[in-house]
């Protein structure tokens, strides 16, 4: 099982919409962020004044899927902030309502460190493709020792694994954790320990079926799946912009002459989400996503795991 992680958050002003910061045990990096409003009072702390990467976030208008983000890095993070806080006529950016700011607490990281840092950030935002990224082009900086090199590999990981519990997802990977299989070959792909069975959905008059796997807390559509060539639900909808943005990318392509296929594995939020771009409208995915082996409703699947905990005793110390 994977190991667990202990993230110490910190309140700065008691309120949850103020300013905050989070560390990693045994990790020298420190985050802090808070909103566009507290802009005053977030570069007026020690942080702002070190070296160190930065991140803007605010909504797409075009977009309601993805936010926007901006990400940057500085020897002195406060000032550059006060640059991108002016009007656009200005110099400045307007688009973002949210900042994040990561330095070290041991202030060892240089400005090759953090050039370093933002390329990788930038790669794996473009990877991910979670976020409408306002950067340009990323420039690759080779001049760190390998063994800097590495503490920066590091250093990102432990970025990536905050973010997400500070509600910042656009580095979280959509694909599936190693030891996939292929759609057609029906193997088990882990332990019951690492991801739930297979499941799978068809709708035999269109000639689609789908498979898909919950893995840490998402619900995977699994790779070679089948999709509907078009949305076709009968109003407007916030999945039909996921639909299509995921045609745009390239993660749903034709697959001949019928329905579209998943070109790799994809993370959704919901096992609806996932039905709903598999039979292009709006679903109930705890009834639609059924278990392959057995037949079994995802929903009857979760309520059965919840109450078999429920029996289970806690062994007396």
């Amino acid at each position: 099982m994977t190991q667990g992680r202990s993230i110490r958050l910190f309140l700065v002003d008691g309120t949850p919409h103020g300013l905050l910061t989070a560390e990693i045990m045994n990790w020298t990096g420190h985050v802090l962020t808070g909103p566009r409003g507290k802009l005053s009072e977030l570069v007026q702390r020690p942080e702002c004044g070190r070296t160190g990467v930065y991140f803007l976030v605010g909504p797409d208008a075009e977009n309601s899927v993805r936010p926007q983000v901006y990400i940057g890095e500085s020897d002195d993070v406060g000032k550059r902030l006060k640059q991108h806080n002016r009007t656009e006529d200005q110099g400045g950016k307007d688009f973002w309502e949210k900042v994040c700011l990561i330095t070290s607490k041991d202030q060892n990281l240089t400005k090759a460190h953090v050039k370093v840092l933002e390329s990788l950030l930038i790669q794996q935002a473009q990877r991910v493709g979670r976020c409408t990224l306002i950067n340009g082009t990323r420039h690759d900086y080779i001049g760190l020792p390998e063994a800097d090199q590495a503490d920066m590999a590091f250093f990102l990981e432990q970025i990536r694994t905050v973010l997400p519990v500070l509600g910042f997802e656009f580095l979280r990977d959509s694909s599936r954790p190693p030891s996939k299989d292929v759609v057609a070959g029906h193997t088990p792909v882990s332990s019951p320990d690492e991801a739930s069975p297979r499941f799978r959905m068809a709708l035999p008059k269109n000639g689609i079926t789908a498979y898909g796997q919950e893995m840490d807390g998402e619900f995977f559509v699994l790779e070679g799946s089948q999709a509907r060539e078009a949305w076709v639900g009968p109003t407007p909808h916030g999945y039909q912009r996921l639909f299509e943005q995921l045609v745009e990318e390239g993660v749903l392509v034709p697959d001949g002459n019928g329905p579209m296929r998943f070109s790799r594995d994809y993370a959704f939020s919901s096992p609806s989400a996932a039905a709903a771009m598999v039979v292009g409208r709006t679903a109930n995915g705890r009834k639609e996503w059924q278990r392959e082996d057995t037949g079994q409703a995802y929903g009857e699947w979760q309520e059965q795991l919840v109450a078999e905990a429920a029996e289970v005793t806690p062994e007396d110390p």
